[in-house]
């Protein structure tokens, strides 16, 4: 615990949401999504993140089944986290992240109504959830 800095993601096929946030504070902001090939993102435009940010570590959401049970998602989602580990030399943290789409869709809505709810605003809200959900247990 202290006041390092993660970058979030919210892992999907053709989008990959992204957040950063704060140890110090528990807190997390969206930054943006970035697109995917079949969960395949393009690398570049996910290295222009880590540069701007300079992340102490990563966190990747876990889209796991209602009962906690893992699903070809899961997988993938793991398989980009080791590639993201292997490709920028940064450890990566998995945080369950089973309700966090449904909470970003409600929080964005209630700030802003159907306009708000515009895919990458979603993938980012997820991703800036994820991180806050990381740090919630990182406390407990």
């Amino acid at each position: 615990m202290g006041e390092r800095t993660v970058l979030g993601f919210d892992f999907g096929k053709k989008y990959i949401g992204v957040a950063v946030g704060q140890e110090i504070t528990g807190s997390a902001s969206p930054l943006g999504s970035v697109k995917a090939n079949d969960g395949i993102p393009h690398w570049d435009n996910l290295e222009k993140y880590l540069k701007e940010w300079q992340p102490d570590y990563l966190v990747v959401g876990l889209p796991l089944n209602m009962d906690g049970s893992e699903q070809q998602l899961t997988l993938d989602a793991k398989k980009f986290g080791n590639r993201l580990a292997g490709r920028f030399g940064k450890k990566v943290e998995f945080q369950d992240e089973r309700l966090t789409t449904a909470d970003a869709k409600e929080r964005l809505f209630a700030q802003g109504g159907y306009r708000n709810l515009k895919k990458d605003n979603i993938d980012a809200q997820s991703a800036k959830l994820i991180i806050e959900s990381y740090f919630e247990h990182l406390y407990d």
